[in-house]
């Protein structure tokens, strides 16, 4: 599971950041996460619950909230020139059936505020 992975090196991001403000609470966490990532965001969720339950910094997390902006697909087909949502990994546009290799959104994993007092 890599979002356990992300989760932890956005938790080192936050709690560096935190530090660096002078905070000792860590409150809200909001992330962007585009649906062509491959993250999955139930999965990055359930990470966040496991990681901040416990171990060393529990006091930094105990109010803390992960926030989940979920960012669709979005292609621009270069032939058509029309923007299309994506249904599968292919990219193909709805319209002309040529393959799209411009994202214009969708690829998204960012750490967009973190709330701390």
């Amino acid at each position: 599971m890599h979002e356990l992975a992300l989760m932890a090196e956005l938790q080192r991001l936050a709690e560096d950041q935190a530090r660096l403000a002078g905070a000792q609470v860590i409150h809200r966490l909001r992330l962007r996460v585009g649906t062509l990532t491959g993250v999955d965001p139930d999965a990055l969720q359930q990470a966040f619950a496991v990681l901040v339950t416990g171990g060393e910094g529990h006091d930094l997390w105990c109010a803390a909230q992960l926030e989940l902006e979920r960012v669709p697909g979005r292609c621009l087909c270069s032939h058509c020139e029309q923007a299309f949502h994506p249904c599968d990994q292919i990219h193909a546009c709805p319209r002309c059936g040529r393959i799209s290799g411009q994202v214009l959104a969708g690829r998204e994993l960012e750490l967009v505020a973190l709330e701390v007092s």
